[in-house]
């Protein structure tokens, strides 16, 4: 199966990596050559640190590079992908200009996942011709570490799109958990309150941060 990914930052170069590492062509696309080299910079640098730990062999390490290709062109970049998995700039309007760009470009069956962590995917999928075919795919960070991903189904996703990507979420390993489209998904909706509440309990001097984090933890 061939994946894309766009964005070569660090959730899309630890996107690139997981897939990469377990056996799926990858094409990791950009807007430039110096963010690409930087983001297999670090894919380099993650492969070197697990075999260190040997939690990968130098062989397993080479045939994951083999496996990635760079690309400074979306039209270039999703030509044959079955995926394409957008963690770009956590920017609306940037996304849905990428999301029209793939409804233009990608092949007809692909599905087109996002790896936003809270804008609807159900406004993405709105400016696409494909909106069964769009869902979202929250990994954590860091990527290669982290287990779990939010699968989430906009209004419009299919129950087939959704299986498909659950079924590749668990082959790379993950924890994947359905979410509908409702403001920041689970993982943020719940997070989120629950630095507020950190914030107000050292306002009213319950305790000092390390205190905070030492129970956090």
């Amino acid at each position: 199966m061939q994946v894309a990914v766009i964005g070569s930052g660090t959730m899309g170069n630890g996107i690139a990596h997981v897939f990469a590492q377990h056996g799926f062509a990858v094409s990791l696309i950009d807007l430039n050559q110096p963010a690409l080299d930087r983001g297999m910079a670090t894919i380099t640098k993650n492969l070197d640190r697990q075999v260190a730990k040997a939690a990968l062999s130098a062989d397993d390490k080479a045939a994951t590079l083999g496996r990635l290709r760079t690309f400074t062109s979306i039209e270039a970049g999703v030509a044959g992908a079955e995926l394409v998995v957008e963690a770009a700039t956590e920017n609306v309007d940037l996304k849905l200009q990428i999301f029209r760009d793939l409804d233009q470009y990608a092949p007809a069956g692909a599905i087109l996942a996002s790896n936003t962590s809270s804008i609807s995917i159900t406004k993405i999928a709105a400016v696409t011709k494909r909106p069964a075919q769009v869902i979202g795919m929250h990994f954590m960070n860091p990527v290669p570490v982290m287990k779990l991903v939010e699968v989430i189904r906009g209004y419009a996703t299919s129950g087939e799109v959704t299986q498909r990507v659950m079924d590749l979420a668990r082959q790379l390993g993950k924890t994947p958990t359905e979410v509908n489209d409702y403001p920041g998904f689970v993982a943020n909706r719940i997070l989120m309150p629950m630095i507020n509440e950190a914030i107000i309990t050292l306002f009213e001097g319950v305790a000092g941060v390390e205190e905070i984090d030492t129970v956090m933890k």
